[in-house]
């Protein structure tokens, strides 16, 4: 089944490009099944890139999808253009009355200022209340992370000693959640923050579990016991060059970065990073829409019951 989503925003033909079935919306409207609604609230700077990225992971599946693409009213986008985002996205106050499937929300380039520092953190708030009641399963990524274990139970971040970047190697904690379904024992992830989570901080919080985590990198995957909740430290959604261009746009700075950890062979720059994580990556995204939200949420979103959060 295809990923719906309108034919002039750029990712439709890049993703035609790549042989992924992609569907106009409104060839669309001619199909009597029941899509399953997803949001995604794109905190990234280049949300272009981002969202061909999410979009590519969300399409591999038997499964229709219809996206709406939000953005935070109170945040102007300094990186992508305005008839970008006057074209493709919707403001959060048009979509909170609607009830959606599943929702993503991402990680954004603010992770060291504090919460409330951020000039969207009280409409980002409002959109974390909104999906308790209006969204049966929400995946947050990064920062977007961070926040989300925040605002909901209290889990604070720390600044790491230096940035946290490449390609890390993980374990599997809870082989039986199911977003985690057909995994082997190790995968490998991508990992770029300059921030943490603490696992001491975690285990304080008896409704959530670490699923996954790196010897590395530290937590990575963490869910609330209902498997409503997802929230990941890491990247699934990066290209195979997406650390590297980091990497030399760090260095284009003078920040002087290392180089990404187990990213390039050999550690040389100059040659292509191997692209061992888009498996699982494919595998998480389509776990999460086939057994977290297809098998799971009504049919009617109105009868949508509430996430309550328990601690």
């Amino acid at each position: 089944m295809p990923i719906k989503i309108p034919n002039d925003l750029p990712a439709f033909k890049t993703l035609e490009e790549e042989h992924i079935f992609v569907i106009p919306a409104e060839r669309a409207l001619h199909q009597d099944i029941r899509a399953l609604r997803i949001a995604i609230v794109n905190l990234m700077p280049d949300k272009i890139v981002t969202e061909t990225q999410l979009l590519r992971l969300l399409s591999n599946t038997p499964l229709h999808v219809d996206i709406d693409l939000i953005q935070m009213s109170s945040h102007i986008s300094k990186t992508t253009s305005q008839e970008h985002m006057l074209a493709f996205y919707k403001p959060f106050s048009e979509v909170k009355s609607q009830r959606y499937d599943g929702l993503i929300i991402t990680g954004a380039p603010v992770e060291l200022l504090g919460f409330e520092e951020v000039d969207y953190w009280d409409e980002l708030c409002e959109v974390f209340e909104w999906s308790k009641t209006n969204v049966y399963s929400t995946v947050h990524i990064c920062w977007g992370a961070q926040a989300a274990l925040y605002y909901h139970y209290g889990v604070p971040k720390y600044k790491l000693d230096e940035k946290l970047h490449g390609n890390f190697k993980h374990h599997i904690n809870c082989p039986d959640f199911s977003i985690l379904k057909g995994f082997g024992d190790v995968f490998h992830c991508p990992h770029s923050r300059n921030t943490e989570i603490r696992k001491q901080d975690l285990y304080r919080v008896p409704n959530l579990k670490i699923v996954a985590e790196s010897d590395e990198a530290g937590v990575h995957l963490v869910a609330d016991k209902s498997q409503r909740q997802f929230f990941l430290m890491g990247h699934w959604e990066y290209d195979r060059d997406t650390l590297a261009k980091e990497y030399v746009r760090d260095k284009n700075k003078g920040l002087d970065p290392k180089i990404p950890y187990n990213y390039f062979p050999d550690n040389d720059p100059s040659r292509m990073p191997v692209f061992n994580w888009s498996c699982s990556a494919n595998l998480l995204y389509s776990n999460w829409l086939n057994y977290c939200i297809y098998q799971e949420t009504p049919y009617d979103l109105e009868e949508l019951e509430p996430f309550k959060i328990t601690e």
